[in-house]
């Protein structure tokens, strides 16, 4: 009767070479990308993957910034503080895989895009604009947009000024 060479017996527990292939390979697949749907955090000897349901609105958004790396990162950060210097009491959302700040109704969306950092305000075709900021989404009746490119001025009371006419508009009676 013939007998079957079967290969040898795997062990069970992989070396530490594969290990550290698996973990590069579930941190590459689970990274932020374009869609953003789930977050990366480090420690010293552990990769944690935290998905958009458990993740703070916060965290995300610090995610894309961290995740974008370069001038898009860095604008967004400081639209963000600007945001938050001009109402201290506005809620940061996460909505559409993308940085919503909201009070008494959306205010302000960051969306970045590979040339351009661009904040459309929910409601801006009813909020003046007497610095000329909103320079897309013009022909529309409700939404005004800002593309910010790279090395743009960017005129921070302006768009200081420019939030809070929002929120005012938004806590208008409508």
């Amino acid at each position: 009767m013939p007998t079957s060479k079967l290969p040898p017996a795997r062990s069970a527990a992989p070396t530490a070479k594969a290990a550290a292939k698996t973990r590069s390979a579930v941190v590459k697949a689970e990274a932020p990308d374009a869609s953003n749907r789930s977050v990366r955090t480090a420690t010293s000897d552990e990769t944690t993957v935290r998905t958009e349901e458990s993740a703070s609105p916060s965290a995300l958004i610090d995610a894309r910034i961290e995740a974008l790396g370069d001038w898009r990162g860095e604008l967004l950060s400081r639209l963000r503080a600007v945001i938050r210097e001009a109402d201290p009491a506005v809620t940061e959302e996460w909505k559409w895989s993308t940085p919503v700040w909201s009070h008494h109704g959306i205010l302000c969306t960051g969306e970045t895009y590979k040339k351009a950092v661009k904040m459309t305000f929910a409601k801006g075709a009813a909020l003046a604009d007497p610095s000329g900021l909103f320079n897309a989404s013009l022909e529309g009746n409700v939404r005004r947009a800002i593309d910010f490119h790279q090395d743009d001025p960017l005129d921070e009371e302006a768009l200081r000024a420019l939030i809070r006419a929002a929120v005012a508009f938004n806590r208008s009676p409508s």
